[in-house]
């Protein structure tokens, strides 16, 4: 199992380096080429409640036809020196943009896209909105935090559960895993589970190394909250990458992330989220 096609989402309106660092990194890594996409919506869309001014309309319209142009011109300048193949897609779209973004997705293998901004509302015009991709796109999900840009995913934690999820995000990882010389599978977990867990470990440890993947297992009793643990083992073990599966619900037509799960999307570091 390979990536073929990487897919990174563009934000536009802002810089988007470190998404496209990343995407670069994980095309290398795994010899994939690269599809840049961008979108946006009218700003009606964010005005249902009353008219917008024809020359807002008009302001908007222009705006969005520059900040496409920068990003199609951002995209070209960074894959320019790759070897694989690279694709461009830029459009207006009256459709929330996860559902747009997890339509194009059909071409691809996994979704490159930038965490949201903590403490900065979120354009639903410009800005994709991750949990909801995350949870509908029927693709693994990269999502990687401001600032951060690995050039290369040296050290891979794979967050273990024993759930649907949990085996996609796994599964879906297996590109990276097979390129990635330190990969530990770590499982959170009550003392008196210790055992068991500990079997399970060793199975799916096993099954990596079908796949050439040489991997740690690793068993830690659960002490309080899952989430600040988890951050504690991926920090000690300086993980430039975990791979989780992602859980929620819908209530009111809108993802409630889980605990460990929005405290991972709200990180420090990239995460491969599966649902």
């Amino acid at each position: 199992m390979t990536y073929a096609t990487v897919m990174v989402n563009l934000t536009l309106g802002q810089s988007n380096a470190h998404v496209l660092g990343t995407a670069i990194a994980v095309a290398k890594q795994c010899g994939a080429g690269i599809t840049g996409v961008a979108a946006c919506r009218p700003i009606e869309i964010a005005c249902r409640d009353y008219a917008v001014p024809a020359v807002l309309y008009e302001e908007d319209r222009k705006q969005s036809a520059r900040q496409i142009k920068a990003a199609k011109i951002e995209f070209q300048e960074a894959v320019a020196g790759l070897h694989g193949p690279t694709e461009w897609s830029a459009r207006t779209t009256v459709l929330p943009l996860a559902d747009h973004l997890s339509q194009q997705a059909r071409g691809a293998d996994l979704i490159v896209a930038a965490m949201a901004l903590p403490k900065v509302p979120a354009d639903v015009t410009r800005q994709v909105d991750v949990c909801d991709l995350v949870m509908s796109a029927g693709r693994p999900v990269l999502v990687v935090p401001n600032g951060v840009a690995p050039s290369r995913f040296e050290r891979i934690l794979v967050a273990w559960k024993d759930t649907r999820e949990a085996q996609r995000a796994i599964a879906d990882a297996l590109p990276l895993l097979a390129t990635c010389p330190h990969a530990t599978v770590v499982e959170i977990t009550p003392s008196e589970e210790i055992a068991v867990a500990t079997t399970r470990l060793g199975e799916i440890t096993h099954w990596l190394g079908r796949h050439q993947v040489k991997a740690e297992a690793r068993v830690t009793p659960s002490c309080g909250a899952n989430a600040k643990q988890l951050r504690t083992i991926a920090r000690d073990g300086g993980a430039d990458l975990v791979v989780a599966g992602a859980y929620g619900y819908k209530a009111d037509h809108e993802w409630v992330l889980g605990g460990v799960t929005a405290d991972l999307m709200a990180g420090e570091r990239c995460v491969l989220f599966a649902h």
